[in-house]
């Protein structure tokens, strides 16, 4: 669906929004229609998923010195 179509008929969009409706602008895709529940379970619970990040466990890391020859630029 263009954005043109949607802007002219926003009811038939909400129709079609059973699954997610793409709307495009000048060909490329910019926008998604989505029914709130399919919104809810792609968004989930934000606090669960930071508890699901973060790490309780601290891991010794060592990272190995990094050799960098000045004269060499790679710009």
């Amino acid at each position: 669906m263009s954005a043109r179509e949607f802007d002219q008929d926003v009811s038939a969009a909400k129709s079609a929004a059973e699954e997610p409706v793409v709307s495009t602008d000048r060909g490329e895709d910019a926008f998604v229609l989505s029914p709130i529940d399919e919104y809810r379970r792609l968004k989930g619970d934000s606090q669960y998923l930071v508890r699901r990040l973060s790490m309780d466990d601290e891991i010794e890391f060592e990272p190995t010195p990094l050799q960098v020859d000045p004269r060499v630029a790679d710009l």
